[in-house]
Protein backbone atom coordinates (compact mmCIF):
# COMPACT_ATOMS: atom_id res chain seq x y z
CA UNK A 1 0.00 0.00 0.00
CA UNK A 2 1.02 3.64 -0.32
CA UNK A 3 0.26 6.48 1.64
CA UNK A 4 0.37 9.80 -0.19
CA UNK A 5 0.88 12.97 2.15
CA UNK A 6 2.57 16.09 2.96
CA UNK A 7 4.62 16.63 6.26
CA UNK A 8 2.49 17.82 9.09
CA UNK A 9 -0.93 17.76 7.18
CA UNK A 10 -3.44 15.68 8.21
CA UNK A 11 -2.36 12.32 6.44
CA UNK A 12 -0.04 12.65 9.51
CA UNK A 13 -2.88 10.57 10.84
CA UNK A 14 -3.23 7.73 9.10
CA UNK A 15 0.79 7.23 9.15
CA UNK A 16 0.60 7.41 13.12
CA UNK A 17 -2.48 4.70 12.71
CA UNK A 18 0.30 2.98 9.83
CA UNK A 19 3.05 2.62 12.64
CA UNK A 20 0.70 1.70 15.42
CA UNK A 21 -1.01 -1.34 13.37
CA UNK A 22 1.96 -2.57 12.37
CA UNK A 23 0.65 -2.08 8.68
CA UNK A 24 3.07 -1.41 6.17
CA UNK A 25 2.66 1.41 3.62
CA UNK A 26 5.43 3.34 1.64
CA UNK A 27 4.83 6.82 1.88
CA UNK A 28 4.34 8.96 -1.06
CA UNK A 29 5.41 12.52 -0.61
CA UNK A 30 3.18 14.97 -2.27
CA UNK A 31 3.74 18.74 -3.04
CA UNK A 32 0.09 20.31 -2.04
CA UNK A 33 0.42 23.52 -3.71
CA UNK A 34 2.18 22.05 -7.17
CA UNK A 35 -0.19 18.80 -6.83
CA UNK A 36 2.89 17.05 -7.61
CA UNK A 37 4.89 14.03 -6.93
CA UNK A 38 8.18 13.98 -6.68
CA UNK A 39 8.93 12.63 -9.88
CA UNK A 40 6.58 15.36 -11.22
CA UNK A 41 3.72 13.25 -11.60
CA UNK A 42 0.09 15.15 -11.43
CA UNK A 43 -1.29 13.86 -7.92
CA UNK A 44 -4.82 14.56 -9.60
CA UNK A 45 -4.65 11.45 -11.19
CA UNK A 46 -4.27 9.62 -8.24
CA UNK A 47 -7.10 11.68 -6.04
CA UNK A 48 -8.88 14.44 -7.75
CA UNK A 49 -9.57 15.96 -4.70
CA UNK A 50 -6.01 17.11 -5.05
CA UNK A 51 -5.56 16.87 -0.95
CA UNK A 52 -3.70 14.17 1.35
CA UNK A 53 -4.20 11.65 2.19
CA UNK A 54 -4.90 8.80 0.02
CA UNK A 55 -4.20 5.79 0.07
CA UNK A 56 -3.32 3.27 -2.32
CA UNK A 57 -4.18 -0.22 -1.59
CA UNK A 58 -2.48 -3.13 -3.46
CA UNK A 59 -4.97 -4.27 -6.36
CA UNK A 60 -4.98 -0.18 -7.18
CA UNK A 61 -8.24 1.10 -5.13
CA UNK A 62 -7.54 4.67 -3.89
CA UNK A 63 -9.54 5.23 -0.59
CA UNK A 64 -9.55 8.88 0.46
CA UNK A 65 -10.55 10.94 3.32
CA UNK A 66 -8.57 10.56 6.82
CA UNK A 67 -11.70 9.56 9.21
CA UNK A 68 -12.23 6.76 6.62
CA UNK A 69 -8.77 5.70 5.83
CA UNK A 70 -7.46 5.37 10.04
CA UNK A 71 -10.73 2.74 10.30
CA UNK A 72 -8.98 1.04 7.09
CA UNK A 73 -5.86 0.61 8.68
CA UNK A 74 -6.92 0.00 12.28
CA UNK A 75 -9.69 -2.78 10.87
CA UNK A 76 -6.48 -4.70 9.07
CA UNK A 77 -5.12 -4.95 12.68
CA UNK A 78 -8.01 -5.19 14.68
CA UNK A 79 -5.40 -6.97 17.75
CA UNK A 80 -3.89 -3.72 17.91
CA UNK A 81 -6.56 -2.36 19.48
CA UNK A 82 -7.35 1.21 17.95
CA UNK A 83 -10.88 0.88 16.57
CA UNK A 84 -13.87 -0.83 18.37
CA UNK A 85 -15.34 -3.93 16.52
CA UNK A 86 -17.50 -2.67 13.56
CA UNK A 87 -21.26 -2.74 14.86
CA UNK A 88 -20.47 -1.71 18.29
CA UNK A 89 -22.02 1.25 20.09
CA UNK A 90 -17.99 1.58 20.88
CA UNK A 91 -16.91 2.00 17.53
CA UNK A 92 -19.96 4.77 16.65
CA UNK A 93 -18.87 6.77 19.34
CA UNK A 94 -15.29 6.56 17.80
CA UNK A 95 -16.87 7.52 14.63
CA UNK A 96 -18.63 10.29 16.39
CA UNK A 97 -15.50 11.48 17.63
CA UNK A 98 -13.75 11.48 14.31
CA UNK A 99 -17.09 13.59 12.45
CA UNK A 100 -16.48 15.88 15.36
CA UNK A 101 -12.77 16.57 14.48
CA UNK A 102 -13.01 16.51 10.78
CA UNK A 103 -16.16 19.04 10.82
CA UNK A 104 -15.27 21.34 13.62
CA UNK A 105 -11.77 21.51 14.24
CA UNK A 106 -9.82 20.23 11.34
CA UNK A 107 -11.92 22.70 8.94
CA UNK A 108 -11.78 25.29 11.27
CA UNK A 109 -8.14 25.69 11.15
CA UNK A 110 -8.46 26.34 7.04
CA UNK A 111 -8.32 30.18 7.05
CA UNK A 112 -5.36 30.06 9.54
CA UNK A 113 -3.28 28.43 7.08
CA UNK A 114 -4.48 30.66 4.09
CA UNK A 115 -2.35 33.71 3.55
CA UNK A 116 -5.00 34.96 1.64
CA UNK A 117 -7.96 35.11 4.10
CA UNK A 118 -8.85 38.54 5.87
CA UNK A 119 -8.40 38.67 9.31
CA UNK A 120 -12.33 39.14 9.74
CA UNK A 121 -12.15 35.45 8.39
CA UNK A 122 -9.34 34.29 10.91
CA UNK A 123 -10.85 35.84 14.01
CA UNK A 124 -13.82 33.54 13.75
CA UNK A 125 -12.13 31.05 12.90
CA UNK A 126 -10.09 31.13 15.88
CA UNK A 127 -12.62 31.89 18.67
CA UNK A 128 -14.54 28.26 17.19
CA UNK A 129 -11.08 26.41 17.74
CA UNK A 130 -11.04 28.00 21.35
CA UNK A 131 -14.77 26.51 22.11
CA UNK A 132 -14.41 23.69 20.53
CA UNK A 133 -10.97 23.24 22.41
CA UNK A 134 -12.65 23.86 25.81
CA UNK A 135 -15.16 21.32 25.28
CA UNK A 136 -13.02 18.91 24.69
CA UNK A 137 -10.57 19.80 27.52
CA UNK A 138 -14.02 19.24 29.54
CA UNK A 139 -14.85 15.84 28.18
CA UNK A 140 -11.22 14.69 28.30
CA UNK A 141 -11.28 14.96 32.27
CA UNK A 142 -8.74 12.44 33.65
CA UNK A 143 -8.78 9.73 30.69
CA UNK A 144 -6.15 9.56 29.18
CA UNK A 145 -7.50 9.36 25.27
CA UNK A 146 -10.64 11.01 23.97
CA UNK A 147 -12.64 6.94 25.01
CA UNK A 148 -10.56 6.01 27.91
CA UNK A 149 -7.39 4.59 28.86
CA UNK A 150 -6.84 3.22 25.48
CA UNK A 151 -5.08 4.77 22.27
CA UNK A 152 -7.41 4.76 18.90
CA UNK A 153 -7.10 6.38 15.70
CA UNK A 154 -9.27 9.12 16.90
CA UNK A 155 -6.53 10.52 19.11
CA UNK A 156 -4.47 9.82 16.35
CA UNK A 157 -6.43 12.64 14.41
CA UNK A 158 -6.59 14.91 17.21
CA UNK A 159 -2.63 15.05 18.09
CA UNK A 160 -2.12 15.94 14.55
CA UNK A 161 -4.66 18.90 14.57
CA UNK A 162 -3.14 19.92 17.86
CA UNK A 163 0.31 20.34 15.94
CA UNK A 164 -0.94 22.61 14.12
CA UNK A 165 -1.36 25.08 17.10
CA UNK A 166 2.57 25.27 16.77
CA UNK A 167 2.06 27.23 12.99
CA UNK A 168 -1.12 29.13 13.54
CA UNK A 169 -0.76 30.98 16.95
CA UNK A 170 -3.11 29.21 18.89
CA UNK A 171 -1.54 29.07 22.26
CA UNK A 172 -2.43 25.36 23.79
CA UNK A 173 -1.13 26.16 26.95
CA UNK A 174 -4.50 27.60 27.82
CA UNK A 175 -5.73 24.29 27.94
CA UNK A 176 -3.35 22.21 30.36
CA UNK A 177 -4.97 19.33 29.76
CA UNK A 178 -4.90 19.70 25.65
CA UNK A 179 -1.35 20.40 26.32
CA UNK A 180 -0.51 17.51 28.46
CA UNK A 181 -2.77 14.89 26.37
CA UNK A 182 -0.60 16.53 22.95
CA UNK A 183 2.79 16.08 25.00
CA UNK A 184 1.53 12.24 26.24
CA UNK A 185 1.30 11.05 22.37
CA UNK A 186 3.72 12.67 21.28
CA UNK A 187 6.07 10.32 23.77
CA UNK A 188 4.43 7.67 21.50
CA UNK A 189 7.30 5.60 20.13
CA UNK A 190 5.26 5.09 16.83
CA UNK A 191 4.15 8.62 16.71
CA UNK A 192 7.79 9.69 17.14
CA UNK A 193 8.76 7.62 14.49
CA UNK A 194 5.89 8.80 12.15
CA UNK A 195 7.17 12.31 13.07
CA UNK A 196 11.08 11.77 12.36
CA UNK A 197 10.05 9.87 8.97
CA UNK A 198 8.17 13.12 7.86
CA UNK A 199 11.39 15.81 9.06
CA UNK A 200 8.89 16.81 12.11
CA UNK A 201 11.13 15.57 15.07
CA UNK A 202 14.73 14.36 15.59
Amino acid sequence: MKLYYSPGACSLSPHIVAREAGVPVELVKVDLRARKLGDGADYTRINGKGYVPALALDDGTVLTEGPAIVQYLADRRPEAGLAPANGTLERYRLQEWLNFLTSEIHKSFSPLFNPAAADGWKQPARENIARRFDWIAERLGPNAYLTGERFTVADAYLFTLLNWCQWTGVDLARWPALQDYHARIAARPKVQEALRAEGLAK
